[in-house]
């Protein structure tokens, strides 16, 4: 009966690496993208949802053309293989105050229930500093 329990947490951790690994992906080349570049440019622009509907409980390949939008070719950020998640980039600038900041985003339904697990990182970029990721990650329903 030990086995069971941990054929069940090696699982639960094998779809958790998909959304870890690929946010740590997309903020690791979030923050090397911001090097050498204006404040007001820090991060790429925001990228929709990709792929834009987030598959139901099964991995699936994209279209070929699904990581081409300039954001996902700036962050060097793509899936050739079948997955489970679905990913976003959010930046914005304040001109008032100088900063830049984003957050990089994954949902999945790994369940097929339509309801989403969410986890997000955050980083952002101060005046006359370089760019960071903020500590924590957000994790919202994270086995659904």
């Amino acid at each position: 009966m030990v086995a069971v329990p941990a054929f069940i947490r090696n699982l639960s951790f094998s779809k958790m690496s998909e959304p870890i690994d690929g946010l740590d992906r997309m903020v690791t080349a979030a923050v090397v993208y911001s090097e050498g570049r204006p404040q007001n440019l820090s991060f790429p622009p925001s990228a929709p949802l990709t792929p834009e509907k987030v598959p139901r409980g099964v991995e699936e390949r994209d279209p070929d053309d699904a990581w081409e939008h300039l954001t996902w070719r700036s962050l060097d950020f793509r899936f050739d293989q079948p997955h489970g998640f679905a990913f976003r980039f959010e930046s914005a600038f304040d001109a008032q105050t100088g900063v830049a900041r984003f957050v990089a985003t994954a949902h999945g339904d790994l369940d097929g229930d339509d309801v989403l697990s969410t986890f997000a990182v955050r980083g952002e970029r101060l005046p006359g500093d370089g760019a960071r990721v903020l500590p924590g990650m957000f994790v919202d329903r994270e086995v659904e």
